[in-house]
């Protein structure tokens, strides 16, 4: 019997789309519908409200929305990682056509998610090692990473954020990496599977299972002419970028996470990122000075078995 879920995301996801492919969702028994989402607090509302039964998100949403009540939603809620999917697929900063180095962002909008995102403090970490201080730019809040990529290829902003094959479309109209985050904070953990309490845990746990397995067979090279073809149909990418992002989702420093684990080591770059740019108190005392301590349930303990 076919089982179906509901899972938000920010850019299409190739890995899913790669998964039903090759048979893997299907040996799951899964139906998968992906939906897209406009930004990250629009995403954990449908997750909290059970519209989502899971998310393809920012490890660091998942951290601002169980601990700190003070996130955009004003709520935390039982929101957990379920397995790692990426590194960060190409995440780094990039400027809009015409703008070559950090000086030309004196001064200048950047566009964000929202401005204490996961995305956006890693851009202010990337800012910061090129020279900019957060007084030197204005902050434009725009939602999701293809929201974000329109805004920069239309003159909106004058550089944000952007992977998972955005960031090749910018490069091909023009626009000039000024920085990627792996150099700055590693390692790094750029998407997780994300669940609300125990909803449809057997399935969101069968599809983990089922990513992961997607994972392996692009990592082997067994799923290239499906990977591309994915990338050029759900990224909307000409081909030979297509082969590059194929390129990308193998790389060890950006790319799959082939083990499915959000290891400590990445996740306390995530949360060391939002202690030091949105520090959290509740009665004077920070709410993540403990977020990785196994017994507070941000990873599910199936994370660290599933190798």
């Amino acid at each position: 019997m076919t089982r179906h879920l509901v899972v938000g995301a920010f850019s299409p996801s190739v890995l899913l789309r790669v998964g039903r492919r090759v048979g893997l969702l299907a040996e799951h028994d899964l139906d998968v519908v992906e939906k897209p989402v406009p930004s990250s607090p629009a995403q954990f509302r449908a997750l909290i409200d059970g519209e989502l039964d899971a998310a393809l998100t920012s490890p660091d949403n998942v951290v601002a929305y169980r601990f700190d009540p003070g996130n955009p939603l004003g709520e935390t809620a039982d929101v957990h990682i379920v397995s790692a999917i990426d590194r960060g697929l190409g995440l780094g900063v990039y400027a809009r056509p015409g703008l070559a180095s950090a000086a030309d962002l004196k001064g200048a909008t950047i566009g964000v998610d929202v401005p204490g995102s996961g995305f956006a403090l890693g851009l202010y970490a990337l800012l910061e090692s090129l020279g900019l201080d957060r007084g030197d730019y204005e902050i434009a809040t725009l939602g999701s990473t293809p929201r974000r990529l329109e805004a920069l290829l239309a003159g909106d902003c004058d550089a944000t954020m952007l992977n998972a094959g955005n960031e090749l479309r910018a490069e091909a109209a023009g626009s000039v990496r000024l920085g990627r985050l792996v150099d700055v904070c590693r390692p790094y953990l750029g998407t997780v599977l994300s669940a609300a309490g125990d909803r449809k845990r057997p399935l969101v746990e069968a599809l983990a299972a089922a990513l992961l397995a997607t994972a392996r067979e692009i990592g082997a090279g067994r799923a290239d002419q499906v990977t591309v073809e994915e990338a050029v149909e759900a990224l909307r990418l000409p081909e030979a970028l297509a082969v590059r992002y194929l390129e990308r989702l193998k790389d060890p420093e950006e790319g799959l996470v082939a083990d499915g684990v959000a290891d400590i080591a990445s996740m306390e770059t995530i949360v060391v990122l939002r202690r030091r740019y949105v520090p959290a108190l509740v009665d004077g005392a920070d709410v993540l000075a403990t977020a990785l301590d196994p017994a507070r349930g941000l990873i599910d303990p199936a994370s660290a078995t599933r190798r």
